[in-house]
């Protein structure tokens, strides 16, 4: 598309998105996204209106929708093993054993805890890798009514736990957003691993770094159904960027422990790129992509980004989180680029889209810059989709954050939005929306803020 053309449809998207109370411009065909999938069937609506100011200040929704506070950080843990931690982040939903009674819900929750965090996740017997570790996830059970039955560690001493993924088999894959070694800032042990987590019974698969899979500053996974190969993202900051990788299982049939069983982890090398954000046109699509197996995965002497592979290098990109899969293909985020840190372009995220059938990658979404920070408009971190039809975002950028949807027809709607006195001397600043996930039903979203740490429960009158 010339370059006029696409800046005269971003001033119309613009347009189209301020009339439903959001700035985020998109580029793209947003069909993409959903072809094959369940959502593709029932997207198109506008949105649900505008947002209501929350009397009690914590999350504006549209009229006719709920919250319910699931868990705050700070409250007392019902296992009585501690304090719920700091920094709630990736989280998903998984349906309870039929044994458990109809509507049975488990949640699993990331806490993206470094050193300096100000309530670790409490150390257990049988559940801890490292005691100098303050990350983990806990897990909470949930009955039919949405009541909290139980809340309790699920692993322990792991170290800034960002993003993951669920697992076929029903279990999560959480990862760690770090490189640091034994040693470092007080380790015990070397980080920078994904670990598996049953959200029923965690001693099941206890506290096992799954070391094939790579030992880098990981953030989200997506594990393909069929083949069973895992695709993993890189959130590296500063240049040199991050990797997106895959890891193709010796047991690729799965189960829970099965990724226990090694693999080979390969980086993905797109031909004639060295840097995604140098692509800047939606549509763009790359044949013949290549897998490259990583020369040392435990980075033992050389992060896994900057190891030699080979005279043809191989394919970066800035802030790659965000990472599902649907409609037989993968799909992964890249928040943003900025040349100033070294990227080839700017923009304001990406979505990518990778066929592995075709071995085609294709750049599905762009996400235009807002015109107000306190609006809906830069920096998309975690995606999920929605049962009812459409895409779930939750924003991770300056200012006011929000979840916010997105149609098929490229239409954007603010579905929630932190409401504590943003930027008052009397509250502080609400920080990112994290791991919004939905129930098995689909009749609730589940999302964080990451601090201070919460965890919400949204009910309301969702298009089917």
């Amino acid at each position: 598309m010339p370059e006029n053309s696409r800046s005269t449809t971003r001033r119309q998207m613009i347009a189209r998105t301020a009339a439903l109370g959001g700035s985020l411009a998109f580029a793209g065909n947003l069909s993409e996204l959903f072809a094959g999938t369940a959502a593709a069937q029932s997207l198109g609506h506008r949105g649900y209106g505008p947002l209501v100011p929350d009397p009690n200040g914590l999350l504006d929704l549209p009229k006719g929708f709920r919250y319910r506070v699931l868990s705050r950080e700070g409250d007392r843990l019902r296992s009585g093993e501690g304090l719920v931690p700091s920094n709630h982040d990736g989280m998903a939903a998984f349906a309870g054993h039929p044994r458990d009674g109809r509507g049975r819900v488990h949640l699993v929750r990331n806490h993206e805890n470094r050193v300096t965090a100000t309530i670790a996740v409490p150390t257990v017997e049988g559940l801890t890798y490292d005691p100098m570790g303050k990350g983990g996830c806990t897990s909470l059970s949930l009955d039919q009514q949405g009541n909290v039955l139980s809340e309790r560690v699920a692993i322990a001493g792991t170290a800034v736990n960002c993003a993951g993924g669920p697992t076929p088999w029903g279990t999560w894959l959480t990862c760690e957003e770090t490189e640091d070694k034994a040693g470092t800032n007080g380790y015990t042990k070397d980080h920078g691993f994904i670990f598996e987590v049953d959200p029923v019974d965690p001693h099941r698969t206890g506290a096992v770094p799954l070391t094939a899979m790579g030992r880098f500053q990981h953030e989200a996974i997506a594990v393909d159904p069929g083949r069973g190969v895992v695709y993993e993202t890189e959130d590296a900051f500063l240049s040199p960027f991050g990797l997106f990788y895959r890891f193709l299982p010796n047991r690729p049939r799965g189960g829970t422990g099965s990724l226990r069983a090694g693999g080979r982890l390969q980086a993905m090398r797109v031909p004639g790129v060295a840097d995604l954000s140098s692509v800047q046109e939606t549509g763009t699509a790359f044949q013949g992509i290549e897998w490259v197996d990583v020369p040392d995965p435990l980075a033992a002497q050389t992060p896994v980004r900057l190891q030699d592979f080979g005279p043809k290098g191989i394919t970066h990109g800035q802030k790659l989180e965000g990472c599902y899969w649907g409609g037989g293909c993968v799909y992964f985020v890249s928040s943003f680029a900025r040349s100033a840190d070294g990227s080839s372009a700017d923009h304001y995220g990406q979505v990518w889209r990778y066929d592995p059938s075709a071995r085609r990658l294709t750049l599905v979404i762009v996400f235009g810059p807002g015109t107000d920070i306190q609006l809906p408009g830069e920096s998309p971190d975690n995606i999920c989709l929605a049962p009812g039809g459409g895409l779930m975002v939750c924003e991770d950028g300056n200012g006011a954050q929000h979840v916010f949807g997105v149609t098929r027809r490229g239409e954007v709607y603010a579905l929630a939005r932190g409401a504590q006195n943003i930027g008052t001397p009397q509250a502080p600043e609400w920080g990112e929306f994290a791991g919004v996930t939905f129930s098995p039903d689909g009749g609730t979203m589940y999302v964080n803020c990451y601090t201070p740490g919460t965890t919400f429960a949204v009910t309301g009158p969702w298009h089917g």
